[in-house]
């Protein structure tokens, strides 16, 4: 399939604002035929994509619009407000981009016949010259980084993945870039919410509104402290996430913080600040780039088990990060059957589950 695809066309997403348009114009100036492509998450988005078609006017470029509602809506919202619900603290764009997004451009991109899909990420891709391996590398604007959010992509993505704002260290280049060109969305204020949430709202409203059955987590129970002493009433746990202090409805005389949530007793654990920290993050379902395609991790690991084998990457000294917006920190990896455990050099603040 791929021999039969063309190499100078690309299919970019394009959802209307800056960095986007601005990828556009840099692939066009290195000679790429370049295909918007919008996709609607809500499936009424009738704004964003009359934005997107304005943009794709202005480049002189086709663009391609889907509504993607009913897939996203069953994959990402199901599982951003059941995570909640389980007491997590969910990242939704790292659901979407191997699942909805990036499937939907390769998928596009097949059908018309372009070899590459970009976006406007903050992020690169490097191939490792031994292996043949392409993983994803952190973008150089360290604000803007979003390489966090892409670590689920296999191998059938990557190899064909271009990140035209991956070296740019410096947003306002990239305005500048569109000003020069005349782009009617040069000054476009940047997006930094969750995409289907609306910005009015709060995360709690949200999934109050999609009617999914909250179980426990808007029953109300105890805030207890480590020692399972009860300090109060709480809202519900849906309405708390690790490490939060504003908003709790509890006075204890001094800064109490979310150390814990317990689904199965309906608690909500408070402490001090400092029991927040912890040297060692334990985490599931992971998945490493160059063990292939979606699920295939899992798979590998379990022949290696067989065999005897120790995970590659089993003690590797590595920088990882809690959340998108920690800084990055020194780590050893524990690998051990289906679980990574993170040990690092210094405590880290406040893992919240999900994450």
């Amino acid at each position: 399939m791929k021999e039969n695809l063309d190499k100078k066309k690309v299919l970019l997403g394009l959802s209307g604002g800056v960095d986007s348009t601005t990828a556009a114009l840099l692939l066009k100036e290195k000679g790429y035929r370049v295909t918007g492509y919008y996709f609607d998450v809500l499936g009424n988005n009738k704004r964003g994509e009359e934005e997107a078609r304005a943009v794709a006017e202005q480049l002189g470029i086709p663009l391609i619009a889907e509504d993607v509602s009913k897939e996203f809506s069953d994959v990402v919202i199901e599982n951003f407000c059941h995570e909640y619900l389980k007491g997590r603290t969910p990242n939704p764009c790292v659901i979407c981009n191997p699942n909805i997004k990036f499937k939907k451009l390769i998928e596009t991109a097949n059908r018309i016949g372009a070899y590459y899909i970009a976006t406007g990420h903050y992020c690169r891709i490097e191939k490792d010259a031994d292996s043949g391996k392409y993983y994803v590398r952190r973008g150089a604007h360290e604000k803007k980084d979003q390489s966090y959010m892409l670590y689920r992509l296999g191998q059938d993505v990557l190899s064909r993945l271009i990140f035209p704002l991956g070296e740019f260290d410096d947003k306002a280049r990239i305005r500048e870039i569109a000003a020069e060109n005349k782009m009617d969305n040069a000054d476009k204020k940047d997006s930094q919410e969750i995409c289907f949430v609306d910005p009015s709202e709060s995360y709690v409203d949200f999934i109050k509104k999609t009617g999914i059955q909250y179980a426990q987590g808007e029953v109300s129970g105890h805030f207890v402290d480590k020692d399972g002493n009860v300090l109060g009433e709480h809202k519900g746990i849906l309405n708390y996430t690790v490490g939060q202090r504003k908003g709790l409805g509890i006075a204890l005389g001094k800064p109490a913080f979310v150390v814990r949530l317990d689904c199965e007793k309906n608690q909500v654990v408070i402490g001090d600040n400092k029991d927040l920290f912890t040297n060692r993050v334990v985490c599931k379902d992971y998945f490493f780039c160059d063990d292939d395609k979606a699920g295939a991790g899992e798979h590998i690991q379990k022949e290696r088990q067989l065999r005897g084998l120790r995970h590659p990457y089993d003690g590797a000294k590595v920088t990882a990060k809690i959340r998108y917006a920690a800084q990055p920190a020194a780590a050893v990896l524990k690998i051990e059957k289906d679980r990574i455990t993170a040990i690092f050099d210094e405590p880290q603040r406040a893992p919240a589950p999900g994450q």
